[in-house]
């Protein structure tokens, strides 16, 4: 989606008095498209020839048309050498005053503006000057007024995200994002949609993206409630308007990342304490249970049956 140059015919020369007819017919262009409304229309501008200058051009081009008609029929009208040389010599100039008088008449650019979406499309005019190309000099024109962009900043982007808003919910698809620049006079007009790609790759490997850019997903899962893809302050390869990626709010996609980072390895899983009751004596965990220790020994001894008495006295000695 490039801006175009719309170079009007002197059929709808321009004037600064109200609804000069090339401002008129340029609105007429600028809302339609044959029987459709024009959808892009933040990629025109429009070149109109200037009404008093019309005149000499105007002048200039009979003159050549009639020279040109003069020796086409040479042979008719029996010219001798020495008048077909003139003749030639007089069209040649006067094709000569015809291309000098085109840029001098051609010298109003008309640019359509808004503010603000709720704001009435102006129309602002300005008078070329130079000696280049006449779309050279209005694009010149152009970019030293900010009404056309070559570059952009990621820091503005994230700015007219913010204020139109142009976020549909918490992302807006990147195509999305195209488009609209494409179509609202509200937005900044940008050269082609490569200003626009480029603005959001520089955004998106931004190491402070959480604070002046935005965060990239591939997609989003409406049925878990969350963006598929998504990753901050990384490098995307993004070369294609109709990419399907979307750009993400920072502090979105900071919640989702904050979820989904997994533990730390080696890191232990505390219970969740149970809140404590005013005036309640807080309960001391107990100690991991040990194994009860034996209180009873059992054995057997054979005694001598002549020697009960000193063998039971020794026995007892030992089990003491």
């Amino acid at each position: 989606l490039d801006t175009r140059l719309v170079t009007l015919s002197i059929d709808h020369p321009y004037s600064k008095e109200p609804n000069s007819p090339a401002e008129v017919f340029a609105k007429t262009i600028l809302e339609s498209r044959g029987n459709s409304p024009r959808l892009f229309r933040n990629t025109l501008v429009f070149l109109a020839v200037d009404k008093t200058r019309l005149q000499d051009l105007d002048e200039a081009a009979r003159r050549y048309l009639a020279w040109d008609s003069i020796l086409a029929e040479k042979e008719t009208i029996n010219l001798d050498p020495y008048q077909v040389k003139q003749a030639e010599t007089q069209k040649t100039a006067a094709d000569s005053a015809v291309t000098a008088r085109i840029p001098e008449a051609y010298q109003w650019l008309l640019v359509p503006v808004q503010e603000t979406p709720q704001s009435a499309v102006e129309w602002q005019s300005f008078r070329l000057s130079g000696q280049d190309a006449l779309a050279a000099r209005a694009s010149k024109k152009l970019r030293n007024d900010e009404l056309l962009l070559t570059g952009f900043a990621p820091s503005r982007l994230q700015m007219e995200l913010d204020r139109v808003p142009l976020w549909r919910g918490d992302s807006v698809a990147i195509n999305q994002l195209v488009e609209d620049f494409a179509r609202y006079l509200y937005l900044p007009r940008l050269k082609d949609s490569s200003v626009l790609l480029g603005a959001i790759r520089e955004g998106l490997g931004l190491l402070t993206w959480e604070k002046d850019s935005f965060a990239y997903a591939d997609s989003f899962d409406e049925a878990a409630g969350r963006y598929r893809g998504l990753r901050g302050g990384q490098q995307v390869s993004i070369v294609d308007s109709d990419a399907r990626g979307l750009l993400v709010k920072s502090d979105i996609a900071r919640k989702q990342l904050d979820a989904e980072k997994p533990p730390p390895q080696g890191a232990k899983t505390d219970k969740p304490e149970t809140p404590q009751k005013p005036g309640e004596t807080p309960q001391v965990p107990p100690a991991e249970a040990q194994p009860p220790k034996p209180k009873r020994f059992h054995g057997s001894v054979e005694l001598d049956a002549t020697r009960v008495g000193r063998d039971a006295s020794r026995i007892a000695d030992e089990v003491i």
